[in-house]
């Protein structure tokens, strides 16, 4: 079943397990899931994030989209508008796993929430280019991601106030 977020098309599908007396088998991605990829899938990477680290913010102006898929450990996913000023935060974690979509054109950012190393599968439509590489780049800390809303929640205590990666979310 798909999931939609508060920023269009972000988007996430939970992924079925099948578990059998051998270990367990999973499909993360197909290309007839024609209502969670819209875009032809060109390259496939992998990440490894020691616990804490944050990796953002970024984003893609020439129309890549990444599909992420944690496969160890658990990530906290956000995705911030600049036009909006709205943020998603999704945490995608290996004991409950899910795609899930990102257009580029919004800043986005990892952040590994669990006690040990995360692995990250990520799927682009575009070809990274060493030479002209698609990324504009913002600090992760930076005091001008200022979200009106989280998760289309506008009385979150974190609206209206820089974004903090490292604000837990029980408090």
């Amino acid at each position: 079943m798909i999931k939609n977020y508060a920023l269009e098309g972000i988007r996430s599908q939970e992924i079925n397990l099948l578990p059998d007396e051998r270990g367990l088998f999973a499909e993360i991605m197909r290309s007839d899931w024609s209502d969670l990829i819209d875009e032809k899938i060109v390259q496939a990477n992998l990440s490894h994030s020691y616990p804490g680290i944050v990796r953002a913010w970024h984003r893609h102006m020439r129309g890549q989209v990444d599909y992420f898929m944690v496969i160890k450990g658990a990530l906290k996913i956000c995705a911030y508008d600049d036009n909006t000023k709205g943020l998603v935060e999704i945490v995608n974690s290996s004991s409950r796993p899910m795609l899930v979509r990102i257009p580029g054109q919004y800043w986005h950012g990892t952040r590994n929430v669990s006690d040990e190393l995360s692995v990250v599968v990520y799927f682009t439509n575009r070809l990274y280019d060493v030479n002209e590489p698609d990324e504009e780049r913002r600090r992760w800390n930076d005091p001008n991601v200022i979200p009106v809303e989280i998760n289309g929640n506008k009385n979150d205590p974190r609206v209206g106030r820089p974004f903090d990666w490292l604000f837990p979310p029980y408090k």
